[in-house]
């Protein structure tokens, strides 16, 4: 597993010949795990309009969509360089070992999907655990204080109040199910992450995108 290991570092940290790429390291790749109410989402969205064409959000709706379509997985494939592609199977290797056979056939699926968008480069995996495949991204965490997710998810959804705890706590949940169900890891613990953020009064989402892309462009040389 070491000799494979290797061999995904030594792809993951290629040089590439496109001068408007980085000339070493990883192709950039962020990932954010986030509290409901934290403005995680917003601030994925703000990261790539910032910086532009090709980065592109891959949120747990647009991933689940492409596990479901064979033609967008497909074509995610397509934009990936060929030569990268068996990374796929060293990544998922590395992070599961024997327990890979034991996820259900969906579960695999969709990790195999999740590899293949970071694999792609230029992307910001917005939850489903993307940290634990890409110890090698710049991996944020995103949080706030409960008052004001609360206060956050009723002034942008327009909901009341007991609907919004109900939200918050039922994400909460299947959040940290999921990731414990498919890496056996407590995404809330903050040394899985390069930067933990805490939003509210003090540090707003424009602020956490600054930060974020300064540390990106610091992290990937671009």
């Amino acid at each position: 597993m070491e000799k494979f290991y290797k061999i995904f570092q030594n792809n993951f940290f290629s040089r590439s010949k496109n001068p408007s790429q980085p000339t070493n390291g990883p192709l950039p790749l962020i990932t954010i795990s986030r509290e409901m109410g934290s403005g995680g989402k917003s601030t994925a969205n703000l990261i790539a309009l910032q910086l532009g064409k090709p980065w592109k959000v891959y949120d747990h709706e647009l991933i689940d969509k492409i596990a479901k379509n064979k033609n967008l997985e497909e074509e995610l494939i397509r934009s990936i360089d060929p030569k990268r592609l068996p990374l796929a199977d060293i990544i998922t290797a590395k992070t599961f070992g024997k327990r890979f056979t034991r996820l259900s056939g969906y579960q695999r699926h969709l990790i195999k999907v999740m590899t293949l968008v970071g694999l792609k480069g230029y992307v910001i995996i917005l939850g489903r655990g993307g940290n634990f495949l890409f110890p090698h991204a710049l991996n944020i965490r995103m949080i706030c204080q409960y008052d004001q997710r609360i206060t956050w998810q009723m002034t942008y959804e327009h909901i009341s109040r007991p609907e919004a705890v109900k939200r918050i706590e039922e994400s909460d949940k299947e959040r940290k199910e999921f990731v414990e169900s498919l890496f056996n890891h407590n995404h809330c613990k903050a040394y899985h992450y390069n930067l933990v953020i805490r939003t509210g009064s003090d540090i707003t989402v424009e602020d956490a995108t600054n930060i974020i892309i300064d540390l990106t462009k610091r992290k990937f040389k671009i």
